[in-house]
């Protein structure tokens, strides 16, 4: 007799997407820190909050796609733009594209 198993919908980094304001995040983690930001917006303390926000790090080249970084959230903060990543793991990846972001854009990413 053949058994067959479905694969697990646990994720690689064990993170569970969560829907918060008819916004899907990709783990709570996230999502709390999105209620965290709500608070600091209503407050006056933050403007133009903003998640998902796509940052072009190095253009297409012929059949080869862009690259991209997509910060979490980016808002204004005491009139100077902050770039937000929720970390709770750092892959090799998104060091390199932390990086990156800091020589071309000139932005550093705040990590929660």
């Amino acid at each position: 007799m053949i058994r067959l198993y479905a694969k697990s919908t646990s994720s690689k980094y064990k993170n569970r997407k969560t829907v918060l304001n008819g916004i899907t995040f990709d783990s709570q983690r996230e999502a709390n820190r999105y209620s965290e930001l709500l608070v600091l917006l209503r407050g006056g303390l933050i403007t133009g909050l903003k998640t998902q926000v796509k940052y072009e790090l190095l253009p297409k080249q012929g059949k080869v796609q862009a690259v991209s970084y997509k910060a979490d959230f980016v808002y204004e903060e005491n009139g100077k733009t902050i770039v937000e990543d929720v970390k709770g793991f750092k892959t090799k990846e998104y060091i390199l594209k932390k990086k990156m972001m800091l020589y071309f854009h000139g932005i550093e990413i705040k990590e929660i």
